[in-house]
């Protein structure tokens, strides 16, 4: 239910919104194609269980942390121009 000047339907809407932008945004982060063998940011070797677990992996888990934890202090911000939007 909409609470004040917002139509029904416009707060799931921006859920629902919100939700699509980071499912695409995370699907935009699956690997592709063909995997390495030395992580690309340090040169260090990729050990065979992480790269037959994580197919297409292109860093080791040392500085697949340090990407992930940039990427989530990033992803904070609101997406839809509103306060409204921040369901968080």
């Amino acid at each position: 239910m909409a609470i004040g000047w917002a139509r029904d339907g416009a707060v799931q809407e921006q859920i629902d919104a919100s939700v699509e932008s980071e499912v695409c945004r995370a699907r935009s982060r699956l690997s592709q194609g063909e995997g390495l063998t030395c992580c690309e940011d340090c040169d260090e070797e990729i050990p065979e269980a992480r790269r037959l677990a994580v197919p297409g992996v292109r860093r080791c888990v040392r500085c697949q942390e340090e990407a992930d934890q940039h990427d989530r202090a990033h992803s904070f911000y609101n997406r839809r121009g509103n306060k409204d939007s921040q369901l968080r």
